[in-house]
């Protein structure tokens, strides 16, 4: 077998294949080039999903008809001014992405450059030039991509449905969007305008624009700075998540990417704040010196490499987790239509009959003694009176005031797990197991950090007896967990002996916590860090050392909890996710009576 020189066009349409995979890939590298060219306005119109028609206009700075013919030729760019290939600063450098794509699909290339007087096109299809002449157009250019694939029909098979298609070159155009405020963006798909934003927002108006307008309330901001990498962007609170990854967006100088090194980061920062099913939504933005960062790692460069991977995924951890401690107890407020929907109002019946009660002995300070007569005759004294509907304690000093608390003064207790207060613009609940959960597991967290966690001696050491294997697991972690508090020591093959409590958790169910531990211990992936493996002791500890649901609190025990939930980072959330209170605001609940 003899070795020959493949043919142009296979060489391009080889190439084509790494670099459009699909109409999003095409339209990723158009949209690229318009924002390389210093556009200003990018306007995209899409039809069946891109794969009939994807074109992409820009008011850039243009090209000269000769520099049209180069752009068409491959490893032909004008990014990369010198062979400096470790110091790119725009986003295309390759000078592969026009002739890959029309190796495979019909362009028509037209451009003015600025100051120009008139404007030329090309046409390219399949590889082979069809035609060029003068073309009308304002300064800048236009790329049609028509019936991508259309003489490739092993690749187009693979294409998906245009819907799928379509969100995926909707989501390409978003995440560049996000990258550049500066620049104004609008879609068109089968003549219908899909999106549409101006140039010149702030980054956290467009992010919220391009995933959630929810977001810029119920979310932080990042700016942050170690060793030359600046971190800034937007983070959801983490009751504001959702139950897919897909609105996670991750940029590296302004570049869109995917990296599993940052995403891991992500879901580190938010360890212990989301369940297990969700995930936050972030838009991060990390500048890193040119040299410091690898992009020629794929064509399609949605890869990165870190010359430092450990300081870039520190970076993200530690911004992150400052941006969300200092959120405070902050939680997303927002009221659903449906939830507000289950205040139903009752139709007007009768009042309520009075419940009858003997007259005598009276109490002091009950009703005055009333008559009833059936049928004319006179029947026996009788005292109505109301029967005890709640309880109420004595006050001994004046009520505070609303405005002078964020968490608003406790009002009552509701099914002895709900702490009812009130706040200056709203109707406060909170859950008061869930938030006791969180402030325990942070008191815990700070004497790790500190001196260590308090213990406190049991009066009579106490023995839980396990299987072997669990007491096995417990054994090796007895310098871990006497971090924490915890003092146990094997007592046979088939017990723990327990010394000594976490002084924050209080009375504890003794037996139950150690138990807990083990299956917890037992679940444990070996791929887990040691932090990791300590937040999880922390947060099965601090469920057993919480207030339990169905516990009577006094007023003043009410209060001290909101106080310190004022003051606790992530209180706004319990250990898994869930938000620890809500807010029922003044206008929701004249809705709720119909004043609004």
């Amino acid at each position: 077998m003899s070795i020959r020189r493949l043919p142009e066009h296979l060489v391009n349409r080889i190439a084509a294949g790494e670099v459009v995979e699909r109409p999003a890939s095409a339209l990723k590298e158009l949209v690229e080039n318009a924002i390389d060219a210093g556009a200003t306005r990018v306007s995209v119109r899409l039809a069946a999903g891109g794969t009939e028609l994807v074109e992409v206009i820009d008011d850039g700075c243009g090209m000269a008809p000769a520099e049209m013919a180069l752009a068409l030729e491959r490893h032909a760019t004008s990014k990369l001014p010198d062979d400096a290939i470790d110091q790119v600063t725009t986003l295309g450098f390759r000078g592969e992405a026009l002739p890959s794509i029309a190796s495979v699909a019909r362009l028509t290339l037209e451009s003015r450059a600025r100051g120009g007087a008139d404007g030329w096109a090309l046409t390219i299809d399949n590889g082979d030039r069809v035609a060029e002449g003068p073309a009308a157009l304002p300064p800048g250019t236009r790329v049609r991509v028509e019936q991508l694939f259309a003489r490739v029909p092993a690749r187009r098979k693979f294409l998906r449905s245009p819907r799928a298609e379509y969100a995926a070159c909707l989501d390409v155009v978003k995440r560049l969007a996000m990258a550049r405020p500066d620049i104004g963006f609008s879609v068109e798909h089968d003549g219908r305008r899909v999106l549409s934003v101006q140039p010149g927002e702030t980054r956290p108006e467009r992010v919220a624009g391009l995933t959630d307008r929810d977001l810029r309330e119920n979310s932080v901001a990042i700016d942050f700075e170690r060793e030359g990498l600046v971190l800034g962007g937007v983070a959801g609170l983490p009751t504001f998540n959702r139950g897919v990854a897909d609105h996670q967006y991750l940029f590296v100088n302004g570049r869109p990417v995917k990296d599993r090194l940052l995403a891991g980061a992500v879901r580190g920062a938010y360890a212990e704040m989301l369940a297990r099913d969700r995930h936050p939504v972030v838009a991060l933005f990390l500048d890193v010196p040119a040299d410091a960062v690898d992009v020629n790692v794929h064509p399609a460069k949605t890869e990165v490499r870190f010359r430092d991977p450990a300081l870039a995924r520190g970076l993200i951890v530690s911004g992150l987790r400052r941006a969300l401690d200092e959120a405070g107890h902050r939680s997303v407020q927002r009221p659903s239509e449906a939830a507000l929907g289950m205040w139903q109002q009752e139709g007007a019946g009768p009042p309520p009959t009075p419940q009858l009660w003997d007259a005598s002995p009276r109490a002091p300070g009950v009703l005055p003694e009333m008559t009833r007569h059936y049928g004319g005759v006179s029947d026996r004294r009788a005292t109505f009176l109301a029967p005890p509907q709640a309880r109420a304690e004595p006050a001994y000093a004046a009520v505070p005031e609303t405005t002078s608390f964020p968490m608003g003064v406790a009002r009552g207790q509701v099914a002895k797990t709900y702490i009812v207060a009130e706040a200056e613009d709203g109707l406060v609940l909170v859950d008061q197991h869930a938030a006791h959960e969180r402030l325990v597991l942070e008191r815990m967290r700070r004497g790790v950090l500190g001196n260590g966690v308090a213990s406190q001696a049991l009066l009579l050491p106490e023995v839980v007896e396990l299987d072997e294997p669990a007491c096995d697991r417990l054994e090796a972690r007895i310098p871990e967990l006497a971090q924490f508090g915890l003092e146990l020591e094997r007592f046979g093959p088939q017990a723990m002996l327990v010394r000594a409590m976490p002084a924050a958790l209080g009375q504890g169910d003794v037996h139950g916590l150690v138990t807990d531990l083990a299956d917890e211990l037992a679940s444990f992936d070996e791929a887990l860090s040691l932090k990791e493996r300590l937040d999880a002791v922390m947060g099965t500890m601090a469920c057993h050392g919480s207030v339990r649901a169905g516990r009577i609190l006094s007023v003043a025990e009410m209060n001290a909890l909101l106080r310190e939930m004022e003051a606790t980072p992530h209180s706004g959330q319990c250990n898994h996710g869930r938000p620890t209170w809500v807010k029922l605001a003044h206008g929701d609940i004249e809705k709720l009576f119909g004043r609004k």
